[in-house]
């Protein structure tokens, strides 16, 4: 797939890796459309690349479907990018006895799994409308799982549910869509240096570099990026999760 004034869709793209994704396609000649809730990070990034911002929650559908048709206003849709979420830390009994708050259970299933889903679905729809490219390929969508979704630790129970649920989604949505000529891949990222890592000690950081094998560092964001424009760029790449984590394997805790 040729990126070169193309559309494209990012996700949580105001910020870790979706930012990432936003510059590595933009190098590549994308149009892209940054979809955040952060609407001042999202607002100075589109100013800086010379991008467009469009304030989302990607559970709203109607939000979301304004995102796609501000994308599509530049050209063909090629490329939607999934990197909005969020995780929390909880037993599903704490050292009190107290049972997992069911709210909090549902508020990331709704975030990471029915967002990721909502948004999917809706890019669908719009890329099997355009017209196919020389390959007969009308669009890829990366959705962006997590390791914890294959061995999560101990108070990821929430977040490892709702990152299995996109792994699962992989294949099938990918057979579905095989028709009309979309791809659909998954990006299970390891540890990462985004913001969210930012806010932990130093010592924290620290040994979380140390659990990984090689390269013995949290990951680059920019990495990625890469990985994003290496799956736009090979069309036979479809339905697969990749995980992009220096071979870590996560302990229990």
């Amino acid at each position: 797939m040729d990126l070169k004034n193309q559309a494209a869709v990012v996700t949580g793209g105001a910020s870790g890796l979706g930012e990432a994704s936003v510059r590595a396609l933009t190098a590549q000649g994308a149009k892209c459309v940054i979809v955040d809730r952060d609407e001042r990070r999202g607002a100075a990034l589109a100013k800086e690349l010379g991008v467009v911002f469009v304030p989302t929650d990607v559970t709203d559908p109607a939000q979301v479907q304004a995102a796609l048709d501000a994308a599509k206003a530049q050209g063909p849709l090629r490329v939607v990018v999934q990197c909005a979420g969020i995780a929390i830390g909880a037993r599903l009994v704490n050292k009190d006895g107290a049972a997992h708050d069911l709210e909090a259970f549902r508020k990331i299933i709704t975030v990471n799994l029915l967002g990721t889903f909502n948004v999917m679905r809706l890019a669908a729809a719009a890329m099997q409308t355009q017209a196919a490219d020389a390959g007969g390929q009308r669009g890829l969508i990366v959705n962006t799982a997590s390791v914890a979704a294959f061995d999560g630790q101990i108070g990821q129970v929430a977040y490892a549910a709702s990152k299995g649920g996109v792994v699962a989604m992989a294949l099938p949505a990918a057979r579905d869509l095989s028709k009309v000529g979309i791809r659909v891949m998954t990006i299970a990222p390891g540890t990462f240096d985004t913001p969210m890592m930012g806010t932990l000690p130093p010592e924290a950081r620290t040994a979380l570099a140390a659990a990984i094998p090689n390269p013995a560092r949290l990951g680059d964001p920019a990495e990625y990026g890469k990985l994003v424009v290496a799956l736009a760029q090979n069309d036979y790449l479809n339905g697969e999760v990749i995980r992009l984590d220096g071979a870590l394997r996560m302990a229990p805790k």
